[in-house]
């Protein structure tokens, strides 16, 4: 479709002017649970990169075989078959790594941004803008995740990738390990990223005159 975006409009917007955390505000429950670490926000970037170029590319295949009332049930059931690959993939290579990211693997099968991804791009057009789109998307994600754990990991415990980075007499300010560190972090981070875009987008008024 001539007014859709391009491939690579797609994977630019998914960065950073459509950011799904930061400028759509989706996937919040991963983004404030599996943040007090580094790691563990990298790991689940990473599973969420796979599922949704994965679900993306599918759908993109299959969009002309799709029927209005059925595609929800169709993005579900094509998200939930590359989430349960994911999760074994862990549970078989990253068993830890698995158990501690727990029961937010297998939910994210109903993360918003992929069934929104599947329903907004990749089926409506073809298969590179809908992998592009997913890559940029889970990009975005992948720094929103990583910059609230690196904030909390920091000032949680004092390390990065759990490597020391502050002084040993820094106090560790715990709370940034527990569920109020990731909604504090999460706040201050969205407001500077709205500080940041009235900065840098110019008033309507100025723009004018």
């Amino acid at each position: 479709m001539a007014d859709q975006p391009t491939a690579l409009e797609r994977f630019i917007q998914g960065i950073l002017p459509e950011n799904p955390v930061f400028r759509q505000l989706l996937g919040l429950c991963p983004t404030l649970a599996v943040t007090n670490n580094m790691k563990s926000a990298v790991t689940m970037a990473g599973a969420v990169l796979f599922v949704l170029f994965c679900a993306n590319v599918i759908t993109s295949l299959i969009r002309n075989l799709l029927k209005p009332h059925l595609r929800i049930v169709i993005f579900t059931l094509t998200i939930a078959t590359f989430v349960t690959i994911a999760d074994r993939f862990l549970a078989a290579y990253l068993y830890q790594m698995s158990k501690t990211l727990g029961p937010y693997i297998p939910l994210i099968i109903v993360n918003c941004i992929i069934i929104c991804r599947c329903e907004v791009c990749a089926s409506k057009q073809g298969v590179i803008t809908a992998g592009a789109d997913a890559i940029g998307q889970s990009i975005g994600f992948g720094i929103a995740l990583s910059a609230i754990a690196a904030v909390r990991e920091i000032l949680g415990t004092g390390m990065f990738f759990e490597i020391r980075v502050l002084p040993a007499a820094w106090p560790d300010w715990v709370i940034m390990v527990l569920p109020p560190g990731a909604f504090l972090t999460f706040g201050l981070l969205i407001g500077l990223v709205n500080w940041y875009e009235s900065v840098r987008t110019p008033k309507a008024g100025k723009s004018e005159g």
